[in-house]
């Protein structure tokens, strides 16, 4: 009986301290809320580097698995928005990411990016900015 009761509080605290990680660490897969539509359209898996920079790549879309990046400029131009990176450089600043970059693939247009953990990390705020103008996307952390 012993043993049943100090394996459930092992458990207890792996699972604490799994989501006191969770909480701190944007890394993980994110399913993109369309901002306009309300609409899941992605999944996202976010990378954190030993530095704390953020790269993210779509793994999967929803609504059009085979859209390609039409609008797009350069290497990216006509290939799959499936497997592409559209999230990178975005450095640890307090509890925010910022300074980072992000692809809209439908405009093909780069923005400037930032992020914060909401929610004890079950949500990503994620903002695309040019000059004062942004546009922000509340992502859904996925287990």
């Amino acid at each position: 009986m012993i043993r049943i009761a100090k394996a459930a509080g092992l458990a207890t605290a792996l699972g604490l301290v799994s989501q006191l990680a969770l909480a701190g660490s944007a890394a993980g897969l994110w399913k993109t809320i369309d901002d306009e539509t309300k609409q899941a359209k992605a999944l996202v898996q976010i990378n954190e580097a030993p530095n704390g920079e953020l790269t993210g790549k779509v793994i999967k879309l929803y609504l059009h698995p085979d859209a390609v990046c039409d609008k797009c400029d350069g290497a990216n131009k006509g290939k799959s928005v499936n497997g592409m990176q559209i999230l990178w450089g975005l450095k640890k600043s307090g509890e925010e990411w910022s300074d980072g970059q992000i692809l809209d693939p439908k405009s093909g247009k780069i923005y400037t990016s930032g992020a914060k953990l909401m929610d004890d990390g079950k949500k990503l705020r994620v903002r695309g900015y040019i000059g004062p103008f942004f546009r922000t996307q509340v992502w859904e952390r996925q287990q």
